[in-house]
């Protein structure tokens, strides 16, 4: 729904604009004003005749028809004004900046809804309300500051919060970062951060338009808008970093499985940013740093070399980095030698790169070429450089910005004197850069950007699932709740999951007969309790007869136990898969190492349904526990195919089976013989 008229309007009226340049309607004007906006621009206030030079009118039925309205007037006054406006005024753009709506009572949700009728019968485009309003290189439609300088090739940011909006605005102008527009969507009535992506996706332009984009989202309301135009925009070019506030889930209801247990909405989330290729940031700083990563030049690796001048943020930027799963090789061997050769007695050039304290303008540049054009094994080169207060820093900034635009790999400048050399730092800013004042930062968010996935395909994997037999399945169940044990080995067995073989029953004979056939050792479980393990339903390692009986008169002991389950005792590494259904968002499916890996460290990945090989395998990839999976210390790895296999079908089942709404495989044991769900627990809402 959005209209030219918001992006480039060429009227404005400001509804509640004043001379008070201290209260929202009088800064609007100024913001306008200072913003050289070159189109007509009228004011509505009943009190005057003139504002800031400007005439004002006393009642919106008296102005000119105008393309877009600002209004900045109380609450209830809102709705005539827009309506009048809307069906009168041919305005077509709506920024209400007004708050006291559906965010505060159930009468200001009314007067919200008023508005926003007027508005959708006028086939016009509402901003807002509760927000800051809307600025960019057009016009500065705002009542705050600061105002950033806009350029074609600056940031798109889109902010949920106004407040938030101004704090990032204030975080990015500190590193050079520009803007190319700043939406601040407030209550989001008609048009939230989604919408925005979406006009941006329809009407992209590869060589006008900015490439890099900015969220901080506090909810989410239409995930899939969201996942297919920013997967869109990536795929044209485009680099999106975004905060999700509001990750954590106060009061969530007790899980009733492991994979409840460590699911929550932000994974969700999370498994969405994934298969967008967003990357996602937790702060203010990190989400400027992420963008001011994608102003540089491609980074095309992961092996990094470090130029300094001073050995500690040099170690820490390190850590950083390594932490990070980024490389900070070593440098050695007769270039090494050459280039320590061309520097003063004391530097080290096994990567850091040090040049000590003393080192010139022209030593940097000797470290920048050898980095460059030398050093075959090196992606990209990270310069930190302050000063003491001592020197000038003018020439070895010029230095840095000359080999910052003709080397072919980034190179990224942490200047962090922004203090003692902060004319040098402004002067080198000015020059189109950005500066990384923190290392930490940078190496924590570099990781960020390299470790984000490229877009997923959202295609259905078909292969091996029987989609009509799991539908028959499904729907002849007759109630919600947790499936029987036979019932959870059907749906896998049509998803052409492998399940180990096993025997339920109250017959202590057909159980030992079963046990002798598939032969000891075996696992005995109870059938009926959900928790197994919490009243010690669960006995390995049985070894004969005698001890099978022994379990079996035990267990049928318990408390609302049903039946007794028999399954040999597999032996191998054991995995874990788990999947939950998710509001709006639809299955979000976790894959990791079992055990200690998922109940104690949370060693889990996460990806949204369905899932294609591609990001099955970066979900794997992506566990710490992945060299396990890999093999390590001369033990074997596991069959990360099959893994991939079982994980996608998975999500191939959980797709056409939305009735699932909670499941867990675990363990997925991982033998010679092949991959196994031993036991698996799925929870259905009909």
């Amino acid at each position: 729904m959005i209209c030219r008229e918001l992006i480039n309007p060429q009227s404005i009226v400001v509804v509640g604009g004043s001379n008070n340049v201290h209260k929202p309607g009088g800064r609007l004007v100024r913001n306008l004003l200072d913003g050289k906006y070159k189109g007509d621009l009228y004011v509505v206030n009943a009190k005057e005749d003139e504002v800031q030079g400007l005439k004002s009118y006393r009642s919106v039925n008296d102005v000119p028809d105008t393309e877009l309205a600002i209004i900045s007037i109380p609450g209830p006054a809102c709705p005539e004004a827009v309506d009048i406006l809307a069906k009168q005024k041919n305005v077509k753009a709506f920024i209400v900046v007004s708050a006291g709506f559906g965010e505060e009572t159930h009468e200001g949700a009314i007067l919200e809804d008023q508005m926003l009728k007027s508005i959708n019968e006028a086939g016009a485009t509402l901003i807002g309300p509760n927000c800051i309003g809307l600025m960019n290189m057009n016009y500065h439609g705002v009542f705050t500051q600061p105002i950033p300088e806009f350029h074609a090739d600056g940031v798109d940011f889109i902010s949920s919060s106004g407040g938030t909006a101004l704090f990032i605005i204030e975080s990015a102008l500190t590193k050079g970062l520009r803007f190319s527009s700043v939406w601040s969507v407030g209550n989001s009535k008609q048009t939230g951060v989604e919408d925005v992506i979406e006009y941006m996706d329809r009407n992209f332009d590869p060589i006008l338009d900015s490439k890099i984009k900015m969220l901080y989202i506090e909810q989410i309301k239409n995930p899939d808008k969201l996942l297919y135009h920013a997967s869109s925009l990536i795929r044209k070019g485009c680099h999106i970093a975004a905060i999700k506030a509001g990750s954590t889930d106060v009061g969530k209801r007790a899980a009733s499985s492991h994979t409840g247990a460590i699911a929550s909405s932000d994974s969700a989330v999370e498994a969405l940013f994934r298969k967008a290729g967003i990357v996602r940031c937790f702060s203010r700083e990190e989400l400027t740093t992420v963008a001011s990563i994608f102003t540089l030049k491609e980074v095309k690796g992961k092996n990094c070399a470090i130029i300094t001048h001073a050995g500690g943020p040099a170690v820490m930027l390190a850590d950083a980095l390594a932490k990070g799963r980024l490389n900070v090789p070593n440098l050695e061997g007769p270039l090494a030698a050459e280039l320590k050769s061309k520097l003063y007695p004391g530097a080290a050039v096994g990567n850091p790169i040090d040049i000590i304290g003393t080192g010139t303008p022209e030593h940097l540049a000797t470290c920048i070429d050898f980095c460059e054009n030398r050093f075959d094994e090196i992606d990209l080169m990270m310069v930190i450089f302050g000063s003491p207060g001592l020197v000038k820093l003018y020439e070895t900034y010029e230095v840095l910005h000359k080999k910052m635009e003709e080397c072919k790999k980034p190179i990224f400048p942490v200047l962090p004197s922004i203090v003692t050399a902060g004319p040098e730092v402004k002067s080198f800013v000015k020059k189109g850069h950005v500066n990384f004042s923190d290392e930490v930062t940078l190496g924590t968010a570099l990781s960020r950007v390299l470790n984000t996935p490229k877009p997923m395909s959202s295609d259905i994997q078909l292969y091996g699932v029987d989609v009509p037999e799991v539908r028959r399945i499904i729907d002849r169940l007759p109630s919600s709740g947790y499936l029987a044990p036979e019932e959870v080995r059907i749906l896998l067995k049509a998803a052409n999951i492998p399940v180990v073989e096993e025997l339920t029953s109250t017959d202590i004979d057909e159980l030992v007969a079963f046990a002798k056939m598939v032969k000891f050792p075996v696992v005995a479980k109870v059938v009926g309790p959900v928790h197994k393990s919490d009243i010690g339903g669960v006995a390995l390692n049985i070894r004969s007869e005698e001890h099978l009986i022994f379990e079996y008169e035990r267990m049928m002991r318990l408390p609302d136990v049903k039946a007794v389950m028999v399954q040999p005792m597999l032996k191998g590494q054991e995995l874990f898969l788990g999947a939950k259904y998710e509001e709006r968002f639809g299955h979000v499916v976790l894959c990791g190492l079992g055990g200690i890996f998922v109940e104690v460290l949370k060693d889990v990945s996460y990806g949204l349904s369905p899932l294609s090989y591609e990001e099955t395998y970066s979900m794997i990839r992506s566990l710490r526990g992945y060299p396990i999976i890999k093999g390590t210390r001369g033990q074997r790895g596991i069959d990360e195919q099959q893994y991939a296999d079982i994980i996608v079908r998975l999500s191939t089942l959980l797709r056409f089976a939305s009735e699932i709404k909670e499941m867990d495989i675990n363990p997925l044991v991982a033998t010679e013989r092949g991959l196994f769900a031993v036991d698996a627990r799925i929870r259905i809402e009909k």
